[in-house]
């Protein structure tokens, strides 16, 4: 029985462990590999679908920036008011693509690989004010996808391979419509070779449906055909509407401020370029720009022009001096950043200091003489200080009433001091000048 009992247990052992051992070995590793492969899809899958939204000015951005999107996502919220879909890889806007936004107003598409816009692909946004589409891959598109858009006032669509044929036709006469004066600015036509170079909102629309063989002789010749080599800031930058307009000009090897700057900027950056020279005016029509950033350049001078200016950064750059005059245009500025700059401690030095005086509103750093060598390391201020004190007081009022008429400005600050230590005496003037006899007529220069 013994023996009988021990050969039955050994076939159940047998017969069993075939069963249980692939079953539960496959099991496992199919179940592990299955959950482990989930997990890691779904991570990377919320990784690439995570958005920042956030509330500005009582209104809801949806910040997508930068994640690798290739279409729009239906689980976004579809109360928002801003889209940010810019350096994504998006390449076809279908039709109804963002139909759920109903309460968008701006949208920013720059800087995808957009290479086709269905005519439908902006339905249902009517309240869209600004659409941003430049730095894409667009070569036509019809007026009909600009049809739901009924309040569009902004439009960019520069840095695009425009293909100037039939097929632009409608939209190219939209956009040259007056009333349209800020859809389609700065972009311009990549073929034709006759055409090429040329704005579309400039364009001849005449020539468009030209017959091919004719293209690149008529009508104008070489000139016509002829690249336009003026660089403008516009194809050569990029532009981000959000939170303010800026125009990001940085390390893009610029040796000049680029012409036709927009005119709505708020904030441009031209950092580490090598730009020396400032000339009055280049600003003049940018009249929204309220931040520049010129550090890390080669600047030696600076020009006028830049009436509207709050934020101004030179740093980093080759300043011996301020000319005298070039900041009587910067009304509203409150911050000038100086630093690294080889300032030259000598009688040039004085209007910059003379002006910071009058102009307490203005907070600045940087001001450290470079040269000459006795005085390197010294704060501006200190060695202009040092400088009007080895004059005898009656000299500098000579020199203030005949040198840059603005300094005048300097005695009155000394009198206000005086007030303050009790060292004026009864007709109001310092002691060194009570006995100065006074003048029937006075000359004030306004700074």
């Amino acid at each position: 029985m013994r023996v009988l009992a021990t050969v039955l247990l050994l076939l159940l052992l047998r017969s069993a462990e075939p069963r249980r051992g692939p079953r539960s070995g496959a099991a496992q590793r199919g179940a592990g590999g299955r959950v482990r492969g989930r997990g890691r899809a779904q991570v990377n899958r919320r990784q690439a679908q995570e958005c920042k939204e956030y509330m500005e000015a009582g209104e809801k951005y949806l910040d997508c920036q930068d994640r690798q999107f290739t279409t729009v996502m239906q689980d976004w919220p579809k109360d928002i008011h801003h889209l940010l879909l810019a350096k994504n890889k998006i390449q076809v806007l279908r039709d109804n693509m963002f139909s759920q936004f109903t309460q968008l107003k701006s949208l920013d598409l720059q800087q995808n690989h957009i290479s086709m816009v269905e005519d439908g692909a902006f339905t249902g946004l009517s309240q869209l004010t600004t659409l941003l589409l430049q730095h894409n891959q667009l070569k036509t598109a019809t007026e009909e996808i600009l049809l739901p858009l009924t309040r569009l006032t902004y439009l960019r669509l520069y840095d695009n391979p425009w293909i100037c044929q039939c097929a632009l036709d409608n939209l190219i006469r939209t956009l040259q419509v007056p009333s349209n004066r800020n859809l389609g600015n700065f972009a311009k036509c990549a073929e034709p070779h006759s055409l090429r170079g040329q704005k579309l909102r400039k364009l001849n629309v005449t020539l468009l449906c030209a017959d091919k063989d004719a293209g690149d002789g008529e009508p104008g010749g070489k000139e016509q055909g002829r690249p336009i080599k003026v660089t403008e800031a516009t194809s050569m930058c990029h532009t981000y509407m959000f939170p303010k307009p800026l125009l990001d000009c940085s390390n893009k090897d610029l040796k000049n401020i680029p012409y036709e700057l927009p005119s709505d900027i708020v904030k441009m950056d031209l950092s580490r370029n090598t730009i020396k020279h400032l000339r009055p005016k280049q600003f003049l029509l940018s009249k929204d720009l309220k931040q520049l950033n010129l550090s890390s350049n080669n600047l030696h001078h600076l020009g006028t022009g830049l009436l509207h200016l709050q934020e101004l950064d030179l740093s980093n750059n080759s300043l011996h001096y301020f000319e005298y005059g070039v900041l009587e245009d910067l009304y509203f500025l409150k911050k000038l950043t100086l630093e690294n700059n080889p300032w030259m401690c000598d009688y040039n030095i004085h209007y910059l200091i003379h002006w910071l005086k009058h102009h307490q509103g203005v907070s600045y750093t940087g001001l450290i003489c470079s040269e000459p060598k006795e005085f390197r390391g010294w704060r501006v201020e200190d060695y202009v200080k040092t400088y009007n004190g080895d004059c005898p007081i009656d000299k500098q009022n000579g020199w203030m009433d005949t040198e840059q008429g603005g300094h005048v400005g300097m005695e009155n600050n000394a009198q206000e001091e005086m007030v303050e230590t009790g060292q004026m005496q009864g007709d109001g003037l310092p002691l060194p000048l009570r006995e100065r006899k006074r003048k029937m007529f006075e000359i004030i220069r306004l700074s």
